[in-house]
């Protein structure tokens, strides 16, 4: 089982005739179940065309009726993103997940608050993340699938690159994914580490969590709190940016420290007084969720 996305999801690539999204849905194609997967793309003025053999349409409405749809890929340059979040949003799909970077904090407030005005049903993952992926299933944005293996870890993280290392250590140790989530690291994004977890906490096949968490805000903190009360799974986690001095941005956009709050330290202290399995380096993700499993 697996959470978001599997097998039977319908994606749309918004942004499909452009270099990035060409070369994105060209390797999602390639994953697994993909070529069932991926079955509409979406470049205004160009419907009628295809990208490796994908059908192209000029909305993400035309691309529901005609193929339907439920899940959108948005690969649209940073001043269109948030709109093309927006067209996603009204044509109701179940999920959005947007991988672009450096759109405006500006327009993605106007873009949030939009959808909480609407009641959006709507699940939006990003901006400025890798994206979702469930092994041997469907893979939706820019991971390497090669270094996932099917199983009951699932893994969540604010970074991309972290992400790959948690999957990379949990494969190499024998321990495969259920579904593995980048949330992006902006400052205005869709799902948090909380949502996340409260999903892995209700998938039956998912035993055991890691997650990834970085300097910013307060978010782990909160996720801390809901584990303390609530999470019936084993947790590993990593925070990164131990050695960040205040009020440097590190990386992120959403990274940076603020007021005393935010810092590594308070959130390593948050997790760790919740049960969470810490680690204190990256290279122990993996087997940090190995030893939390075993206890």
């Amino acid at each position: 089982m697996s959470i978001l996305i599997n097998k039977d999801t319908r994606v749309v690539t918004q942004g499909i005739t452009g270099n990035t999204g060409e070369f994105h849905t060209t390797q999602c194609l390639d994953y697994a179940f993909g070529r069932d997967c991926f079955v509409a793309g979406v470049t205004p003025g160009k419907e009628g065309q295809d990208v490796q053999g994908v059908p192209v349409y000029n909305t993400v409405a035309d691309a529901k009726a005609q193929q339907g749809v439920n899940a959108s890929v948005i690969y649209v340059p940073p001043r269109f993103a948030a709109a093309a979040i927006d067209e996603a949003v009204d044509a109701e799909l179940d999920l959005v997940i947007c991988i672009t970077e450096g759109i405006p904090v500006a327009d993605m407030i106007k873009t949030r608050d939009r959808m909480r005005k609407m009641n959006s049903k709507t699940i939006l993952v990003g901006p400025n993340c890798p994206g979702v992926i469930t092994p041997d299933e469907i893979k939706i944005g820019i991971m390497p699938g090669y270094i996932h293996k099917k199983g009951n870890i699932g893994v969540v993280s604010r970074s991309g690159t972290l992400t790959y290392e948690a999957v990379h250590q949990l494969t190499q140790l024998g321990l495969g994914q259920s579904t593995c989530v980048g949330i992006g690291g902006d400052p205005v994004n869709g799902m948090k580490h909380i949502d996340v977890l409260k999903m892995f906490n209700d998938d039956p096949e998912t035993e055991g969590v890691v997650m990834c968490g970085e300097i910013g805000g307060t978010d782990e903190e909160e996720c801390a709190a809901w584990i303390k009360e609530h999470m019936t799974k084993p947790v590993a986690g990593f925070i990164a940016g131990v050695t960040a001095p205040p009020g440097k941005r590190m990386g992120h956009a959403g990274a940076i420290i603020s007021g005393g709050q935010g810092t590594a330290q308070s959130k390593i202290d948050a997790l760790q007084d919740a049960g969470v399995h810490v680690a204190l380096n990256p290279s122990e993700m993996g087997s940090t969720l190995k030893a939390a499993m075993s206890s």
